[in-house]
């Protein structure tokens, strides 16, 4: 009776542990982040991140995404910078796939700054804001102060936790990425 038992417990242990599944992990490449506000790439789809000051709940965090088919990322950044420089009399509307992104932009201390206005999944009644982000902030955010906006145009193939033996590969694998290495030298 005990050999019963031990066999049915060995048989229904095997039967757990053949029930997980290992997942490809595909990582996400962070351009800037500066406190609650980040940019971050996977593979052709760029996604800003932030919390979301408009909920009671401080531990919500929203993000929209975009693909960088005609140079949108650096358009954007372009966009929000040129509102530092000449603010707009009314807040800027974006459409993108999913979402309404409106840039708002305020004095605040006597410093320009902006926040993304979020209409989720465009609809009016569900709105995430994000913090005001001053332009050195913005900077950071889009990897200008860090250099990582070189990774803007670049074909994502990060698919590895460990950043330095991906591009290592990456540059090795074609003449292209080699010669963009050595221009920047």
């Amino acid at each position: 009776m005990r050999k019963i038992i031990l066999l049915f417990t060995c048989m229904f242990g095997m039967s757990v542990f053949s029930q997980i599944k290992v997942l490809k992990n595909e990582s996400l490449v962070e351009i800037g982040k500066d406190n609650s506000v980040g940019l971050y790439k996977k593979e052709d789809k760029f996604t800003i991140n932030y919390q979301d000051l408009n909920t009671a709940n401080l531990n919500t965090f929203r993000s929209f995404s975009f693909q960088n088919l005609n140079g949108d990322v650096s358009g954007l950044y372009q966009l929000i910078t040129n509102g530092f420089i000449d603010t707009p009399d009314s807040n800027i509307v974006l459409e993108l796939p999913n979402d309404i992104v409106e840039l708002h932009y305020e004095k605040n201390f006597g410093q320009p700054t902006v926040q993304f206005i979020q209409y989720i999944n465009k609809n009016k009644k569900y709105v995430g804001k994000s913090q005001f982000l001053n332009k050195k902030q913005v900077d950071k955010i889009f990897g200008k102060s860090n250099g990582k906006s070189a990774l803007y145009d670049k074909p994502a193939t990060m698919n590895n936790v460990n950043g330095a033996k991906s591009s290592s590969t990456a540059s090795t694998a074609s003449p292209s990425a080699n010669k963009d290495k050595k221009s920047r030298k």
